[in-house]
């Protein structure tokens, strides 16, 4: 347990880790024009670059949550859903949820500008909450980082499930608002304007920036 008298305003790399989510190159570079202007509009990587900058000359360690679904999907089950992903009416049935890419795809790799450097951690998941049945708790606990700072994508899917896993873990919680994304309606504004904040601190990136020292 992290207890609050040592979550620390400032961030160093003694108590805080940055964990980049699914910062993957079928999601960063998708190749899908509307996606890739929406990004490109909110400078979403070149945040990311900024901010992974600014933890690489502070000594933080990066941690990579990934997706690294086998080929087929076999590592993902179907579910009984009345909406699609896009929150779509469809007829109730069971919905076979496959992964967008799978492991040993150029999709599935890590976008070169974010690129993991050797001291860097990469973590491969196979749900949205980057803490179910992976090695990110105890990485972050052997290294006494009872912090983390929080961006990727998408907001309303791996972002929230792991920002409520981290804080069911008691770990100190910065979300970089300006290094999330959704392309789901208002849900990115939602969950930062609505539910991080009670979770955590949100902030943008050049706040972040600011505090890591």
């Amino acid at each position: 347990m992290a207890f609050i008298s040592r979550l620390s305003e400032k961030l160093n790399s003694t108590n805080t880790g940055l964990v980049l989510f699914d910062t993957l190159n079928g999601y960063l570079h998708s190749g899908i024009p509307e996606k890739e202007k929406f990004l490109a509009e909110r400078q979403i990587l070149h945040n990311m670059q900024r901010l992974l900058k600014k933890a690489r000359s502070s000594n933080l360690v990066t941690f990579y949550p990934i997706g690294q679904h086998m080929e087929g999907g076999t590592d993902t089950v179907s579910r009984l859903t009345d909406t699609d992903m896009e929150l779509k009416p469809i007829e109730a049935k069971e919905t076979p949820i496959k992964p967008g890419f799978y492991k040993g795809t150029d999709a599935a790799n890590i976008a070169p500008e974010l690129a993991p450097i050797n001291s860097d951690v990469v973590v491969p998941k196979h749900r949205w909450n980057s803490f179910f049945q992976t090695d990110l708790e105890f990485a972050l606990r052997v290294r006494g980082l009872e912090n983390i700072i929080l961006a990727g994508g998408s907001t309303d899917v791996g972002i929230a499930s792991t920002a409520f896993a981290a804080r069911d873990l008691d770990f100190g919680l910065v979300i970089v608002s300006d290094c999330c994304y959704s392309m789901r309606g208002n849900n990115n504004e939602f969950f930062l304007e609505r539910v991080f904040p009670r979770m955590g601190r949100v902030m943008d990136t050049d706040k972040v920036i600011s505090l890591i020292s």
